[in-house]
């Protein structure tokens, strides 16, 4: 039996492999500090928990709309209101099985054979499958470790061509921390609203932003722009809940309407147990969400600070998410334990000899990079950094 090309080409995530190699060791007593983690390491709020049970007690166990329960939508709605000044009705809100699938649904339901979708790199890593998946064509569009891992206007229009249809624009990004100001989110729209072309904006991250950063959603920048826009979030990053698998997404009332009924067919409706405690979670959770900002910013802070500090290492200073994406090109070259490091991949596996596990930058469409996650305990990047120290100061 055969897969059909379009899944055969479909890159395994070497994230995982990481992780995996990883695993293994540690399952072999041998002490490993990852520094991959792409979730919270805090607990899911106990109100939220609290939620979830009640929904049992109740019987709330059944089907919902396949698009999600209308109080949901009218939380996501309030929650848009609020939070971003964008009015949307219940009708152009669309509940899914984590933002990935909002994403997955999303790009299926604009993105034709053909099409092409500019991507500004580095990236997370699943965008690439998802629209060749739908039959288009990723045209990456690289952002400057000296520009903050920022694209510009200028950088948009030379990839420009007739057969652009989308931009995916990810602030605050995963890999490399970057938040664009609302000043430059504003000329990125302009030049959306003139060319005409469509945007998912992945904005799963917005809460998770220091230093005086500011998220600014492109879909704020004007109704047409709005009308332009398919924007991607989800509850997974702000309030702790990966594992509840819920994200939601806002558009155009026919596109929500054609997600919906692809949906129906593709993954039904979302949990049920999961949509009913995300009511709750929408309706509070600052004061959890100021401490895990505060914990992440902390950490933040001191990873930057020891990075910039390591002998060959090189690195923009994030500005949001969790993520802190190191330049160890200059480190290139040289050998450890008999092999010589010529890319990220490479990099990324030696030190997992020395007990680190760090994600290539290969992953995100840069291969002279590595990305680590601080959503670990300070005690873990601490030991960690010290043994990424001594790793370079091995290599000869």
């Amino acid at each position: 039996m055969e897969a059909t090309e379009r899944v055969k080409n479909i890159a395994p995530s070497l994230t995982l492999e990481i992780t995996a190699k990883a695993k293994k060791m540690k399952a072999e007593g041998i002490s490993v500090i990852g520094f991959g983690a792409g979730e919270p390491d805090f607990n899911t709020p106990d109100y939220i928990n609290d939620a979830a049970k009640k929904a049992i007690d109740i019987g709330f166990t059944k089907y919902t709309a396949a698009s999600g329960m209308p109080e949901l939508k009218r939380a996501v709605c309030e929650k848009f209101r609020k939070d971003n000044h964008l009015e949307y009705t219940e009708d152009q809100i669309v509940i899914s099985s984590g933002a990935k699938s909002s994403l997955f649904h999303a790009i299926e339901a604009i993105v034709q054979e053909g099409d092409e979708v500019l991507l500004p790199s580095p990236y997370w890593l699943t965008y690439p499958e998802l629209v060749a998946l739908a039959g288009g064509k990723t045209v990456y569009v690289p952002a400057s470790k000296e520009n903050g891992y920022k694209v510009t206007v200028n950088d948009l229009q030379k990839a420009l061509t007739p057969k652009t249809k989308a931009l995916i624009f990810n602030s605050p990004n995963n890999p490399t921390g970057a938040v664009y100001s609302e000043e430059e989110v504003r000329k990125i729209a302009a030049f959306v609203e003139e060319t005409g072309i469509y945007v998912i904006a992945d904005e799963i991250y917005e809460k998770l932003v220091y230093g005086g950063a500011k998220h600014y959603s492109i879909a704020q920048y004007s109704e047409k722009v709005k009308e332009q826009t398919i924007v991607i979030n989800g509850v997974s990053k702000t309030y702790s809940m990966t594992g509840w698998r819920i994200g939601y997404l806002a558009a155009p009332k026919n596109i929500a309407k054609a997600i919906g009924s692809m949906q129906s067919h593709t993954a039904s409706n979302p949990c049920s147990i999961a949509q009913y405690a995300t009511v709750a979670a929408l309706s509070g959770g600052e004061d959890f969400i100021e401490k895990m900002i505060k914990t992440f910013d902390e950490r933040r802070r001191y990873m930057y600070d020891r990075l910039t500090h390591m002998k060959g290492v090189d690195c923009a200073k994030p500005e949001g998410a969790f993520y802190v994406f190191a330049d160890v090109s200059a480190l290139y070259g040289k050998s450890f334990d008999g092999e010589k490091i010529e890319g990220s991949l490479q990099f990324a596996s030696a030190a997992l000899k020395k007990g680190v596990a760090l994600i290539p930058g290969i992953a995100f469409g840069d291969d002279k990079s590595i990305r680590l996650s601080y959503a670990i305990s300070m005690e873990d990047i601490k030991e960690g950094l010290n043994r990424l120290e001594q790793f370079i100061s091995e290599l000869k």
